[in-house]
């Protein structure tokens, strides 16, 4: 610590310690050299901070390109969620639990440094789950967070919720914060977290990965979380498709029409519907035709 340090520079000096991520970690250096002593006895601290400075610039530089190059091939999926969470706050077992992958799980900090990819089968559809590396952590992916479509926030403790929106950019996306490891709660304890999440309009549930409890809550609050339509599609005289077509709310016949195959709907000859929008089963309908939830449509062609 540097002679007649000011008080804001050694909180500075803390900070920059506490931090993990190389970003935050070099915003943090900058705050340190502003505020760095002055006067001549200091001129070898602040070479060094300089110094260190330059050294986690490029580190960051060379870390950029090699994430890039690692992020090709996560496609994002018609549905996705992605895991947000400080390190340890059980991220990779909720991926193993609701998913078909096995993550790596460890006590110890930082095991994710690259996002890891799982499915989950609900109600009949396909949900992307992705785990991003930690918060605090120099591998944690904004850019995933930006563009996905449900965020799970999980968290031990009702302080970190705001510590880890900080870290989230600007989106769209529905939040649900998962608090974990419920098995190490008293009902007590459940009781009053709960009543604080209520009262702060957050959507939430309490889960514990290995005990599997609100694990099915919070899968149901995963699907609701999406404003889909899921519509199946059948050829004349065939049963329907096992898996649906997901849509957008007031999509048209139209619309599953092209998203089997562009141009497909200019070969539609016929279209008939059964299902919550039909007035009865097998309904002729027209192209323009507005879907509901789990309908049936099936095309003849020219």
């Amino acid at each position: 610590m540097p002679i007649n340090a000011h008080p804001d520079y050694i909180a500075a000096e803390r900070e920059y310690n506490e931090t993990q991520n190389l970003e935050d970690k070099i915003e943090k250096l900058k705050k340190m050299i502003s505020l760095a002593p002055s006067h001549k006895g200091a001129e070898k601290l602040r070479a060094q901070l300089r110094s260190r400075l330059k050294r986690l610039q490029e580190q960051l530089t060379t870390f950029k390109k090699t994430k890039k190059g690692s992020q090709i091939g996560i496609k994002k999926g018609d549905l996705q969620v992605i895991l947000v969470g400080k390190t340890n706050s059980g991220k990779s077992y909720l991926l193993k639990t609701l998913t078909n992958v096995n993550p790596k799980i460890s006590e110890a900090k930082f095991t994710t440094n690259e996002p890891l990819i799982g499915i989950l089968e609900y109600e009949g559809i396909q949900i992307q789950i992705i785990e991003n590396p930690a918060t605090e952590g120099e591998y944690f992916d904004k850019g995933l967070v930006h563009t996905t479509d449900t965020i799970l926030i999980l968290v031990n403790e009702i302080k970190e919720i705001d510590e880890i929106e900080r870290k989230i950019p600007k989106t769209n996306a529905k939040k649900i914060i998962v608090f974990t490891k419920s098995d190490e709660l008293t009902e007590e304890q459940k009781r009053k977290i709960s009543a604080n999440l209520q009262s702060k309009k957050y959507n939430f549930v309490l889960i514990s990965s290995i005990m599997l409890e609100g694990i099915e809550e919070l899968k149901g609050k995963i699907f609701k979380s999406f404003k889909i339509l899921r519509v199946f599609t059948k050829e004349p005289g065939k049963e329907k498709s096992k898996k649906p077509i997901i849509l957008k709310p007031n999509s048209t016949v139209r619309d599953v029409a092209e998203k089997i195959l562009k141009g497909f709907s200019n070969k539609v000859k016929e279209t008939r519907i059964w299902g919550p929008s039909s007035r009865f089963g097998g309904q002729i309908i027209g192209l323009n035709h507005k879907l509901k939830d789990l309908d049936v449509v099936e095309f003849r062609t020219r």
